[in-house]
């Protein structure tokens, strides 16, 4: 039995005119086909929130191990090791180990003073400007910023690095994406300057770590991992917290009440965030390889299958989340399904978090009211995050 015998609802992760507004596609396939079979690009799809809660629980039954994203799976790539993100127990487990405690609480909440400085570096020479862009001038800067200090790498060279990250996950409009695995050769020159060099850095606390693998074996981290490990965190850091920003210009603008809101009180910015997060996620969907036939809303699920799983509609699923379609910062707050569940949980959640707070803080400061240039505003084409290339803004 297929997904889609009762309904006529079509979904298409490449279509560029459905991506600009998927929402009304999303609530027809939660209310239609929560459990959605799409043929041409052969792929299940889960839209409801306990759904896609489960499946993320789950990490025996679908797997990440042949990839989180859909060409990848369709691609079947043999993954190097280090990239934490397409990686399965037990080897999933030791590799986060090692970078879990570069993202600590205690360590991340450290690097406020220096993102609002970044912020400040950005925002002062717009004061008095009358416009500014949400995305070149402070979204693909900030983040660039705060990643290029983690790992020591110049500043000179963090545009190359921020924009070669991007690009991997870039796609070509209304076309899949080209399966391949950025193995980190961008960043060779910096981690062997490093070896001779040690700092307070990432790339130093990864070459020093000393771990035990997954067979037992008490060793270090091969250069080969540590570059896999820099195009991970360098590219997730950078494009997800990009594209936060983006959205906050955007949807702030079109709830002009709320926005005055924050600006008044800054105290309700981070609920906002958590909000902002819930509504406009930059990751939209999560791949997972299924390894055994499962059956969900009377459908079967055969073993070895593609399943999407749609994070955005499940964020807005009125069943989680009352008025799902509404955005409201005032809202009760319950954990969204954004940076992920489970042993796959986002490791920079909380580094994303507070970028987009004093992000927003900041602009608000000194920006309190905007309106999107809606004529010069530019959606990426990606489908693998979706968010915006530029959100330029007047200034009243």
């Amino acid at each position: 039995m297929t997904a889609t015998q009762t309904s006529d609802v079509y979904y298409d992760p490449y279509n560029v005119n459905m991506n600009a507004d998927p929402y009304p596609v999303y609530r027809r396939l939660r209310e239609e086909a929560p459990l959605y079979y799409n043929e041409p690009h052969d792929f299940y799809a889960l839209s409801r929130f306990d759904d896609v809660d489960h499946v993320l629980a789950d990490p025996k039954t679908y797997i990440s191990g042949r990839g989180g994203i859909l060409e990848m799976i369709k691609a079947n790539i043999e993954f190097p090791p280090g990239v934490l993100i397409f990686e399965d127990q037990p080897t999933h487990t030791t590799h986060r180990k090692l970078l879990s405690g570069v993202f600590t609480p205690r360590k991340v909440t450290a690097l406020e003073p220096k993102i609002r400085e970044f912020c400040a570096r950005c925002l002062d020479p717009l004061v008095g400007a009358g416009r500014f862009d949400f995305i070149a001038d402070i979204g693909a800067l900030v983040p660039m910023w705060t990643i290029g200090m983690l790992f020591g790498i110049p500043e000179q060279d963090q545009v190359f690095i921020r924009d070669r990250g991007n690009e991997s996950l870039r796609t070509e409009a209304g076309k899949p994406m080209e399966a391949k695995i950025d193995t980190g050769e961008a960043f060779a020159a910096y981690l062997d300057w490093r070896a001779d060099h040690p700092s307070d850095d990432i790339m130093t606390d990864l070459f020093q770590a000393e771990f035990d693998d997954e067979t037992g074996t008490r060793r270090r981290l091969t250069r080969e991992e540590i570059l896999t490990y820099m195009a991970v965190v360098v590219g997730a850091g950078n494009e997800t917290t990009n594209r936060l920003i983006g959205w906050a210009g955007k949807v702030l603008a079109d709830h002009p009440d709320q926005r005055a809101e924050l600006a008044a009180d800054p105290a309700l910015i981070p609920g906002a965030v958590e909000e902002l997060l819930r509504y406009e996620p930059p990751g939209t969907h999560i791949a997972r390889y299924v390894t055994r036939d499962v059956e969900w809303h009377g459908g079967v699920v055969p073993a070895g299958s593609a399943l999407l799983l749609l994070v955005a509609s499940a964020n807005r699923d009125d069943r989680r989340y009352p008025d799902g379609d509404r955005f409201d910062i005032h809202r009760e707050f319950r954990l969204g399904l954004t940076f992920g569940r489970g042993i796959h949980y986002c490791l920079g959640a909380a580094l994303a978090r507070l970028e987009g707070q004093i992000a927003l803080e900041e602009i608000l400061k000194r920006f309190p009211e905007w309106e999107v240039d809606t004529s010069a505003a530019k959606l990426s084409p990606t489908s693998t995050v979706r968010g915006w290339e530029s959100l330029p803004v007047r200034i009243p």
